[in-house]
């Protein structure tokens, strides 16, 4: 067993529509519905002493979704950001916004902007929102980033290209990989997620939907979590004898 709290808990927020369906209701009150999910998750990481919460809030593949709902989840995340900023300063909450910034409305992109460089100051939990993101993205914006500074001449062509290299140039370079990845809704797959950063991530699958896990959920996965024994390819003999 672990007998360790993950330092990064990320979160697959999955399950809004058909929560919404089931009660007769618009899409985007799922959506709503799950802020309260979100507030949930942050309260019980920040009194849990958890270092990083990542929740994936928003595929590239979402970009494909009705527009009405696309228009109405950003006006959505406007106003979350807005009404938020007490309760990240007051609980000394780091906010962070990772994702492709090219699609999303300078409206948008002022408000993160501006909420990033003011919980900047806070030195507790780091919650960090993917936003217009995919793992594919994130690995070639990476190779793309590492060729335009040899085009630049700001690093020099290297004999090998290690995973170390690579790291530095991913949007989660800052950050360290997640120790534990929570799904909801009872789907059992990553969905283009951290493709790299996950490859050692536990993985715990919840049939919960997202606007109904709370924190006795949160709580399940961790106590999961700390039952299991990370070996990374080592056996379980190698592990006890280091320990």
């Amino acid at each position: 067993m672990t007998n360790k709290l993950p330092r990064h808990v990320s979160i697959i927020m999955d399950g809004n529509g058909r929560w919404a369906k089931r009660r007769g209701l618009d899409r985007l009150q799922g959506h709503k519905a799950g802020v309260e999910s979100v507030r949930a998750v942050t309260e019980f990481a920040a009194e849990n002493r958890i270092e990083f919460l990542s929740l994936f809030a928003f595929s590239e593949e979402n970009w494909n979704r009705p527009q009405y709902e696309i228009e109405g989840l950003m006006e959505l995340m406007i106003d979350a950001i807005i009404g938020e900023r007490n309760t990240l300063m007051n609980n000394n909450i780091i906010f962070k916004v990772i994702g492709d910034f090219s699609r999303l409305s300078k409206k948008l992109l002022d408000k993160i902007d501006d909420i990033q460089t003011s919980t900047s100051v806070n030195s507790g939990l780091t919650l960090i929102v993917f936003l217009s993101y995919s793992g594919k993205w994130d690995l070639i914006n990476a190779f793309n980033l590492y060729l335009d500074c040899i085009r630049n001449g700001s690093n020099s062509i290297e004999d090998t290209f290690d995973p170390q290299t690579l790291e530095k140039y991913l949007s989660t370079s800052s950050i360290p990989d997640p120790d534990l990845l929570i799904r909801t809704s009872g789907e059992q797959r990553i969905s283009n997620y951290m493709l790299w950063q996950c490859a050692y991530t536990e993985f715990y699958f919840t049939e919960v939907l997202w606007p109904d896990f709370r924190k006795n959920d949160f709580k399940l996965a961790i106590d999961t979590y700390m039952e299991r024994e990370r070996r990374y390819g080592k056996t379980g003999e190698q592990i006890n004898k280091n320990n």
